[in-house]
């Protein structure tokens, strides 16, 4: 089990560290609210990847998640609730003191990864190139994978929260936050975008 470590790091380093859409949901959070504010949202979105990827790791819904029906609605409904998440944003103002705009939940965190059919795709490749042949005992792989790639994107989330965050620190004021906001705000509509297109 641990000779297929160092090749499942590597695959999914530029999957978890590449801009993607809940990176920049992430990096926006941190930006408008800080890192400590986020942690909720990334407990949502990382209990939500284990769970699911040790589901589909043990083939309860890898087929229910292939059908092009469940991943055209998982697709739309994805890209919408990131438009949600942009909007929200695209409307704030300073990042101190701003009663419009709340910082991600739990809820939040836990909806953005399962409303994301990318994260399916990516999370049943893993599973092809990296588990057993049928007839090996697949428990254990299953459940190291599983923890792996849900560490390995909590790791990469918290290194955007924190980019966020550093960035918040040179739009203090009203405008300047306003700006910012908007700018990812912009950005999170662009990948919204990018995910229906995809």
């Amino acid at each position: 089990m641990s000779e297929i470590l160092v090749p499942l790091v590597v695959f999914l380093f530029p999957l978890a560290y590449s801009p993607g859409p809940g990176n920049v949901v992430f990096a926006a959070n941190g930006a408008r609210f800080g890192l400590r504010a986020t942690v909720p949202a990334s407990l949502g979105y990382h209990l939500a990847t284990w769970l699911v990827t040790a589901v589909i790791g043990f083939g309860v819904v890898s087929a229910l998640a292939a059908t092009p029906t469940v991943f055209l609605a998982l697709k739309l409904a994805g890209a919408l609730y990131v438009f949600w998440l942009a909007w929200r944003l695209f409307g704030a103002g300073a990042t101190d003191g701003g009663t419009e705009a709340r910082p991600a939940t739990f809820l939040d965190g836990a909806i953005l990864l399962l409303l994301n059919p990318k994260a399916y795709v990516i999370i049943a490749l893993m599973f092809t190139q990296f588990l057993p042949e049928a007839g090996a005992e697949r428990g254990g792989p299953v459940m190291m994978i599983t923890t792996v790639f849900t560490l390995n994107n909590l790791i990469a989330f918290t290194m955007w929260t924190m980019l966020g965050d550093r960035l918040a620190a040179l739009f203090a004021h009203d405008a300047s936050a306003r700006a910012l906001n908007k700018g990812f705000g912009a950005v999170l509509a662009a990948v919204a975008i990018w995910m229906l297109a995809a």
